[in-house]
Parts: C-alpha cells; sequence; structure tokens
C-alpha cells in the first residue's frame, strides 16, 4: 500500500460494500456509483468496489467512465475475470464486436465458470459468422448448465481467488443435496489452495470412486499425494494419465515433481529441459534451479534462478531462492527490480512476501540492518495474514503427549515394535544445525541421509484419523489402547515406506525436525532408533526461523510471539522425554558443534553405534542430494560466522526477547 493511501478499515469496508451490493440489486446504479466512489476513497485497492462502479457507470451510460475504472482495477488486479467481463459488456454497448470478443475470451480462460462470457460469445461468433467458434461457446455453456448453479458460482469465486465465498457456497450446497463429484472437486481445490491436503486427498479419492475416469480429479489427486510425500502413489496415477496424454505439458511437471521427491533429480531435470519452449518457462527454470541447487550444482542453479526472474521481472520465488542460497549476493540491478517490482500494484501476493524475505537477506548481506529488518517484518506480516497456525493447539497436544506418555506407560510396553535399529532421528527446531548434523553423520559409509521424511506424521495422522488436531483429537490418547501387533506393525510400516529414500546403507537419518513432538510415538514403534536433539542458542535460532521463508509448513515461524512460544513448548516437551527416555536422547548444541567439531562427531558417532571415520571431520566434500535452505552452507567448512549473526538486529528484537523469557537461559538444562 502506498504510504500516501487511507489505511483501510476491513469490517467498516465490509460493511460498505454489503451496502454497495444491495444498492446494485436494487438497480439504483446512481446510489451504488456515489457509494462505490466513498468506499474506493476510504480503501483505494477494494476490488470489487472498484468493479461495482465501473458496472453502475456503464448502466448510466457512462461507457468511458467504466472502462477507464476496468483500466484501473487491471492494473492491481490483472487476473481478476471479472473485469474482462464487465469490460467486454462495456464493448458490447459500444457495437465493437471485436474487441468485445478480446475481452470475453480473457475472462474466460482466466476463469471457466462464466456462464454470462461464454453465452455473450456464443452470440458474438454468430453475428460475426464464426459458426465453430459459436458451437465451441455453446458447448461450454451447455456444460455449465448441467452441474447446479451454485458449484458453477461457486468455482467462478474459486477461479478469482475468492477462497471464503467458495467453500462457503459449495459446504452448503453439497450438505443440503449429497456428495457430487464436481462439489467435491471444488472443495478439495479450495483445500489446496489453502496448503491444506488431508482433506483434499480423502474427498478426491471418494470422487474418483464414484467417477474413475475423472481425468481431472484424478490429477488433482496426484498432485495432492505429491503434497503428502506418497511419491510412489503419486507416479502411480499419473501413469494411468500420461497413457492417454503423453505430451500433456501438466502431467510431465507432475510427473518430474514425483521423481524430485523420490530423489531421482537428473530424470526431473531432464524431463524439466524437455519442457522449456513455451510462456511458461519461468516456473520450468525455477524447478530445474531447485533440483540443480539439491545436487550440489551451485553455478548451474543460479543461472536457472535468474533466467526465472529475467523471463518473469516480479518473480518473486527465483529473487527468495537465489537469496535462501545463503552463498548469493545480489548485484545493484537485481535490487533495483525487486523494489520496483515490489511496489508495482499488480504485483501478487505470494510474489509480494517472496520479494520483502529477498530483499532482508541482501541488505542484510550489505549491512544495511534497519532496511533489512523492516522486509523480514513486512514479509513476515505479509505471510502472516495467509496462515492459521494457532499455538494453543501445539501447546494442548503437548500437555496431552506428557499425560499419555509416561515411564509407566513405556515400562509396560518395553520390548515392542519393530527392533531394526536402522533409524536415526534429528529432531528440533528448523534453523537449530540440524541439516550439518546430518551432513556430518551421512559422510560415514555406514549411514545415508535422506532427507526430511514425512513418514512419522502420516502415521500420526492415520492414528488421529479424521478429527481435527484439536484438543478432542484420538491421538494420543490412542496410543494407550494400541496392542503390541499393532505397534509392531507401525514400526515395520515406518521402516517399508521409507525404502524408497534409501539404496541400502545399514542407517538412515530421518531429519524432519518436528518429529520431536511425537517421540513417544517414534520410541514406541521404532525402540532401537537412536535419537538426536539438534539445539540452538534461542535468540539465534528463533530469529534465523524469523528471517526464513519455508516452502510449505512451519507456520509458527511467521511472528515473534508464535515463534517464542514454540521454541517453549519444544524445550517443555523435550524436558519430559529426557524424564521418561532417559539416555535414548542425545542433545547436540549447534555452538559446540563450532567450537569443538571432533569431539562432537565422536560422540554423535559412539552414541549411534558407529566407528569414527575421518571423513566424517570434512563433511562439507561428502556429495549427495541436501534439501534444506542449509544446503550451501554444508558444502562449506564450518565456521563461527553464524553464530552472533542475530546480534546485528539486536535493537529490534526485544519483543522477542521478553517472549523466550526463562528459555534463554534454560535451553542449556540436562
Amino acid at each position: 500500500m502506498n504510504a500516501s493511501e487511507p489505511r483501510p478499515d476491513p469490517a467498516a469496508a465490509s460493511q460498505d460494500l454489503t451496502q454497495l451490493q444491495a444498492l446494485m440489486r436494487a438497480r439504483n446504479f446512481v446510489d451504488a456509483l456515489s457509494a462505490g466512489e466513498a468506499l474506493l476513497t476510504a480503501n483505494p485497492g477494494h476490488r470489487d468496489a472498484r468493479l461495482f462502479v465501473a458496472v453502475a457507470q456503464r448502466y448510466l451510460r457512462r461507457i468511458p467512465d467504466a472502462l477507464r475504472s476496468l483500466a484501473a482495477l487491471e492494473e492491481r488486479y490483472p487476473r481478476f475475470s471479472r473485469l474482462y467481463e464487465e469490460r467486454g459488456r462495456c464493448y458490447v454497448e459500444l457495437r465493437q464486436a471485436p474487441q468485445a470478443i478480446q475481452a470475453f475470451l480473457i475472462a474466460v480462460n482466466l476463469n471457466h465458470a462464466l456462464p454470462g462470457s461464454w453465452s455473450m460469445l456464443e452470440g458474438l461468433y454468430r453475428m460475426t459468422g464464426e459458426a465453430q467458434n459459436a458451437a465451441m461457446a455453446a458447448s461450454h455453456v451447455a456444460t455449465l448448465k448441467n452441474i447446479p448453479p451454485d458449484i458453477v458460482a461457486a468455482t467462478a469465486f474459486f477461479m478469482d481467488g475468492d477462497l471464503d465465498a467458495a467453500e462457503s457456497l459449495v459446504r452448503a450446497w453439497l450438505l443440503k443435496n449429497g456428495d457430487h463429484v464436481e462439489g467435491m472437486r471444488l472443495l478439495a481445490r479450495i483445500g489446496i489452495a489453502r496448503r491444506i491436503y488431508d482433506d483434499p486427498e480423502l474427498l478426491l479419492a471418494a470422487a474418483l470412486e464414484r467417477a474413475p475416469d475423472y481425468r481431472a480429479a484424478r490429477q488433482d489427486y496426484a498432485g495432492v499425494l505429491i503434497e503428502l510425500h506418497r511419491h510412489e502413489d503419486a507416479r502411480r496415477h499419473i501413469g494411468m494419465l500420461l497413457a492417454d496424454e503423453p505430451e500433456s505439458r501438466t502431467l510431465r511437471m507432475l510427473e518430474a515433481a514425483a521423481l524430485v521427491g523420490v530423489g531421482e533429480h537428473e530424470r526431473a531435470i531432464a524431463i524439466y529441459r524437455g519442457l522449456l519452449g513455451s510462456p511458461a518457462d519461468a516456473d520450468v527454470h525455477l524447478s530445474i534451479a531447485h533440483a540443480l541447487k539439491t545436487l550440489g550444482k551451485s553455478p548451474e542453479a543460479i543461472a536457472s534462478y535468474r533466467k526465472a526472474a529475467e523471463l518473469r521481472p516480479d518473480f518473486g520465488d527465483a529473487y527468495w531462492s537465489l537469496a535462501n542460497l545463503k552463498t548469493y549476493r545480489f548485484p545493484q540491478a537485481d535490487l533495483q527490480q525487486m523494489r520496483t517490482a515490489l511496489a508495482a500494484p499488480a504485483t501478487g501476493a505470494v510474489d509480494r512476501y517472496h520479494l520483502c524475505f529477498a530483499l532482508a537477506k541482501a541488505l542484510e548481506d550489505q549491512g544495511e540492518y534497519a532496511e533489512s529488518f523492516s522486509f523480514y517484518e513486512l514479509g513476515n506480516r505479509l505471510k502472516h495474514g495467509e496462515i492459521r497456525y494457532r499455538p494453543a493447539i501445539t501447546e494442548s497436544n503437548t500437555r496431552r503427549q506428557i499425560e499419555v506418555c509416561t515411564a509407566e506407560f513405556f515400562a509396560a510396553r518395553q520390548g515392542w515394535g519393530a527392533p531394526q535399529p536402522g533409524p536415526i532421528f534429528i529432531v528440533g527446531l528448523p534453523r537449530s544445525g540440524s541439516t550439518l548434523l546430518e551432513q556430518i553423520l551421512a559422510s560415514h559409509s555406514q549411514v545415508e541421509g535422506t532427507q526430511e521424511l514425512p513418514n512419522v506424521q502420516q502415521i500420526v495422522s492415520s492414528l488421529r484419523g479424521r478429527e481435527a488436531e484439536g484438543t478432542e483429537s484420538r491421538y494420543p490418547r490412542i496410543l494407550e489402547s494400541l496392542t503390541e501387533t499393532e505397534v509392531r506393525q507401525l514400526g515395520e510400516k515406518y521402516l517399508s515406506d521409507t525404502r524408497a529414500y534409501r539404496v541400502g546403507r545399514p542407517f538412515f537419518i530421518d531429519k524432519n525436525p518436528n518429529n520431536f513432538r511425537h517421540l513417544g510415538l517414534v520410541h514406541l514403534m521404532l525402540p532401537n532408533a537412536r535419537i538426536i536433539d539438534a539445539r540452538r542458542e534461542p535468540m539465534a535460532c528463533c530469529f534465523s526461523n524469523l528471517k526464513q521463508l519455508f516452502a510449505n509448513g512451519q507456520e509458527f515461524t511467521y511472528g515473534t510471539e508464535e515463534i517464542a512460544r514454540y521454541y517453549r513448548t519444544y524445550l517443555e516437551l523435550m524436558r519430559h522425554w529426557d524424564r521418561v527416555l532417559a539416555g535414548r536422547i542425545l542433545r547436540v548444541y549447534h555452538e559446540d558443534v563450532v567450537e569443538d567439531l571432533e569431539g562432537n562427531v565422536r560422540r554423535m558417532l559412539e552414541f549411534c553405534g558407529l566407528a569414527f571415520e575421518p571423513q566424517c571431520l570434512v563433511f562439507h566434500e561428502t556429495r549427495r542430494s541436501v534439501r534444506t535452505a542449509s544446503s550451501e552452507q554444508v558444502r562449506q567448512a564450518i565456521n563461527r560466522e553464524g553464530l552472533d549473526q542475530w546480534k546485528h538486529f539486536e535493537p529490534w528484537l526485544g519483543p522477542l526477547k521478553d517472549a523466550l523469557g526463562d528459555a534463554l537461559t534454560r535451553y542449556r538444562e540436562r
């Protein structure tokens, strides 16, 4: 928002919009225009208000004014389908058929669920003698007529990004009328847009049971399976679709993503490179760069990231990915381009916060700490607006873990679970030095590094069932009712499902930091697994998280209060595991590893039952795939540079210190 613009009041804007809509329904366009203009004075960026102003202007025969309003709307919301639909209606009023057709085509290409646009296209094509195009438009009109109007309307809302309106409408229709595959798919797509995948997986699976030939639902399902890290299942569904559409660009992109998920990066890169040569090249170059980065091919990755940014100058993810290498330094021209893109009204919300984090990192590298912090703060605020993290749920789950997983609970179940000693779990908070520990251990000839595996969380989800992760969730209470056979089967399932990420060494690492929340389950089903708690000084750890924009998850990291509460909850739960699983967890402090590398390497290897190997001390020479934000840092020799970086920002971190409280001292408790 421009600093000179009035600060909008969301509650007042919502009330004013409701009144504006009532005036439009009453066809009182004079008063509607006045109300819309007043709303825009207080909220210059209000999308729907500006659209209603244009509609009122059209009905009042002020077509040039309406077109100017739509041009202003396009500057801020270039992918808003209904502005193009309204532009088409303006050109119809002006009897300019070619311009009207062009506008309606843009509208339906952005949003296929616009019956009015398709109907207008059918009439315009018939009027201009384009029979084939008229028939095409008529077929779309007929298709939409076969779908319940509420689902069509909800789809239109969804395509324009109005997720709340879409979800409210489709849920109400499904509750009243029962299952409908198109409605189920739409509800799943809304969940996917919110980055919630468990419910979409169930909805799409149910839709495919009712309509096995529904290819669009199967494609969505494959994408959800990838997000849930069920890559082999995803590949099976993608293969079914590719059998009929072997040249489909979308399916080939999904296939490459699934290959990345199982570590076949070279094959994925080959597919991505085969897809280059279309307007969507920026996204493909980004995907190629991610895979190259994982393989440790930094110069090639940088070239691909820069190509993505060149093709789409406001591509926030491309700039952030360069910054996220941690070793890249931006030239001044890039900084100016990022500032320009951030200031442009048409830059999307996702690109906007990516640009904020990228600029913050670039300015930090230049020693411009005050401005850097302002961009970190803005990026976190923008990102925080789209997440739904609730600290109380995590804290409630921690209390239930402590209540259920007592020393007596484990004593009564001694000897249960799968006895194999292979897994090594590295847990803690993100940005705690866990990737460094993984790289050290994966340099050993008997240990295989994998990635942040999703399998423990998948088992937790299956135990929880369809209940939300709330105060009445079945998990972890359900652990008390599991039989010895069921516990062993869970351990065997974990070992079986993780084989897709391994090549056969006796030991392998699961570095998912969030597994600390489920160490009771881990110990129960895998009693001989090794568990290493990677811990970092709280100010350094928490601020490093506030500086990090994660690809997925870790929603507790986008606010000072949230990250501090999470760190304190982590300390509380780990103290409990230390009591009830005495001797089963090795704590490794990041600062100690930096100060005494060899001593801590020997200590970890001894804990894991492994002989010392010198290559673990030169871990940065080990060539392997690394998928975390520290991938480039662990390919360098160890140094003290990162220990006190947070102190550059100390003048602005008083709220974080206050929120952490006594965690600042008790994180070293043994």
